[in-house]
C-alpha cells in the first residue's frame, strides 16, 4: 500500500480486509471481526479444502480503512456517504480493529487513515468474501 510515493503497509500470503465503519457500529464489533477474520476457515489444508485459517496458515492480515464501502447508490448518480461513521469514530475502531488482531497474534500492516492510498492486491484464489459482525 503506497501513500504519497512512500510504502506505508504490505504482507506475504493473507488477507486484505477491506473495512467499513457505520454509526451502529462499536468496540464490541471490533473485537467481534478480529476474532472472526483471525479464524475465519478460509486457507487450504493439505488435501485443498478451505480448512485452515490465517492463524493457522501462518498469513498476515493487512487492514484498510475504506469509507467507499458504505456508499450509497441507490439514488441519484452521486453516492451517499451518510452511512459511513464520522471519521474519528471509524479511526478509533480500525485501531482497535488492529489491535485486537495483534493481539491474537496476528502480524498486521495498515494503511494511513483518510490518506488516498494506492493498494495492489494479487487476489490467490476463488475467495473474496464480505464479512459482518
Amino acid at each position: 500500500m503506497v501513500v504519497d510515493g512512500r510504502v506505508v503497509g504490505e504482507i506475504g500470503p493473507g488477507l486484505c480486509c477491506l473495512v467499513g465503519v457505520t454509526h451502529t457500529d462499536d468496540r464490541q464489533a471490533a473485537l467481534k471481526l478480529a476474532a472472526k477474520l483471525w479464524h475465519l476457515r478460509i486457507f487450504a489444508d493439505e488435501d485443498g479444502h478451505m480448512n485452515r485459517s490465517v492463524a493457522e496458515s501462518g498469513g498476515e492480515v493487512l487492514v484498510v480503512s475504506q469509507f467507499t464501502l458504505y456508499g450509497d447508490t441507490r439514488k441519484g448518480r452521486r453516492p451517499s456517504f451518510i452511512a459511513a461513521a464520522a471519521p474519528d469514530e471509524a479511526a478509533r475502531l480500525i485501531d482497535d480493529l488492529v489491535a485486537e488482531l495483534r493481539r491474537l497474534g496476528a502480524t498486521v500492516a495498515t494503511g494511513s487513515f483518510g490518506a488516498h492510498m494506492a493498494v495492489e492486491l494479487t487476489n490467490d484464489g476463488p475467495v473474496t468474501l464480505m464479512v459482518e459482525v
